[in-house]
């Protein structure tokens, strides 16, 4: 008798290398945007361009959206390889350069190489993989992935700390650039291998391409506009980033992700939905706690290790669902504990209960993304032909990277139009927003599984997304 795929091993069959290769660059991504954000002042002080702080962060998310649409482009009609090499060769050139630089434009130079390699390579893991691995066993690879990002978001800024303080700042990124050939070595051979995809005949989209620069632009604006000085130029700057995100949206996201339609559009939908309601209030969750209760950072610190490590427990925990029955009510049940974390947060941090509520509470809210998070990675691929899981992959990863970029602008305008001069800024709308979003994606999860039949990744000239 034949062993159950589900008690199979991700690390068998040949699959260990790739499995680990894959593992490894994924919290090499995590690790270098973490560190970097830890090392950045330091950064800043040595190179003398604190003016430029905002766009070496933004810069690198505006080139990863172009990476992304571009790596789902390369993916779906010369593979994953091709699109994982191209991308760990920018991102490796933008580690050295950065690494290197004498000064703040060199640096942003490198910044930008960085995220250009990043979306193209990160597209390029999800997609390799989800071809090297049996769909029985994608729940299990999706689970690892997330976790990739977590322990990063543990250890990444003591150890960035700690290289800055021995080596000095460049070694945060020249680390990075020593390891990411070894990682690479041991997956691109196994994407190497994979089969041409069936879409290898068409002719590349390369007006995608041109959209995703203008929700890249979006992107860009929506994040240096929360942090202009001159606050007359807040608004406008936001409301041309969001038009411009949401315009380039309806270009680059399957049609019908805009309001959720079912199959592969709302499993688009949930991960934007996803992606705000955890990252807008993760930026804010340590705020509370000092300005509130008078935590230290540290100790503030410890809330986001406590939501850390159930998002692992919960990632673990949707492994073990079987069936579209048991994996639609988990992911409702993701997304509905969200919400009840972050109603529960804001209502100990309201009542001024005591801290430690608000921690099990933002607790909550990290097993409810555990729960969720990685299912939405395993339907994409489920309801995505093979020609098209490239473009379904990075619209998945478009729609995360857009939606916390308003969500994260939202954030900063409510806490600009809510603060006064003689207190603390108040974070408990943006508490109360990332409940709503969460709620709202419980309410739309049962829409991913009504319709089994893949859908297409672009919508088409005229459609309403």
């Amino acid at each position: 008798m034949q062993p159950s795929v589900n008690n199979e091993s991700l690390f068998s069959q040949g699959r260990t290398a790739a499995c680990i290769g894959g593992i490894a660059l994924i919290s090499l991504l995590a690790f270098e945007s973490i560190a970097v954000a830890a090392a950045m002042p330091a950064v800043a002080a040595a190179l003398g361009g604190l003016d430029f702080y905002a766009i070496a962060f933004g810069g690198t998310l505006a080139t990863s959206v172009a990476g992304m649409t571009l790596g789902g482009e390369i993916c779906d009609r010369y593979g994953a390889a091709r699109s994982a090499w191209l991308g760990l060769a920018a991102f490796i050139a933008g580690l050295l350069a950065a690494g290197a630089a004498s000064d703040m434009y060199t640096l942003v130079l490198g910044r930008l190489m960085q995220g250009l390699g990043s979306g193209l390579l990160g597209v390029a893991i999800y997609v390799g993989m989800s071809r090297a691995v049996p769909p029985a066993l994608h729940p299990k690879l999706f689970a690892m992935f997330a976790g990739a990002w977590v322990v990063p978001a543990l250890i990444g800024p003591g150890i960035a700390a700690g290289l800055v303080h021995i080596f000095g700042w460049r070694a945060v990124f020249l680390a990075v650039a020593a390891l990411a050939p070894v990682a690479g070595a041991l997956l691109l051979p196994a994407l190497s291998r994979q089969e041409a995809p069936a879409g290898a005949a068409k002719p590349m989209r390369w007006r995608r391409l041109g959209w995703s620069l203008l929700a890249a632009s979006g992107a860009l604006a929506l994040h240096g506009g929360s942090h202009l000085p001159q606050t007359q130029y807040i608004l406008p700057m936001l409301a041309a980033g969001f038009a411009l995100a949401f315009f380039a949206a309806r270009r680059l996201l399957p049609a019908g992700s805009l309001r959720a339609a079912e199959g592969l559009p709302s499993v688009v939908a949930m991960r934007g939905l996803i992606a705000a309601a955890f990252f807008a209030s993760e930026a804010f969750v340590p705020l509370i706690l000092t300005t509130r209760y008078h935590w230290s950072l540290g100790s503030a610190g410890l809330a986001l290790t406590a939501s850390a490590v159930m998002w692992s427990l919960g990632s673990a925990t949707q492994t073990r669902l079987r069936g579209d029955a048991a994996r639609r009510r988990g992911l409702t049940l993701g997304f509905a504990a969200m919400g009840a974390g972050l109603c529960f947060a804001l209502g100990a941090a309201s009542l001024s209960l005591h801290a430690g509520w608000v921690v099990a509470g933002w607790a909550v809210t990290g097993l409810g993304i555990g729960l969720s998070f990685p299912m939405l990675s395993v339907l994409t691929m489920k309801l995505s032909r093979p020609d098209e899981q490239g473009s379904n992959a990075s619209a998945l990863q478009l729609s995360d990277a857009l939606s916390s970029s308003i969500a994260l602008a939202l954030a900063g305008l409510l806490i600009h139009a809510l603060s006064r001069p003689s207190a603390p800024p108040d974070a408990l709308p943006i508490l109360a927003m990332s409940a709503l979003l969460a709620l709202i994606g419980a309410w739309v999860s049962p829409r991913a599984f009504a319709s089994a039949a893949p859908a297409r990744a672009e919508a088409g000239a005229g459609q309403l997304s």
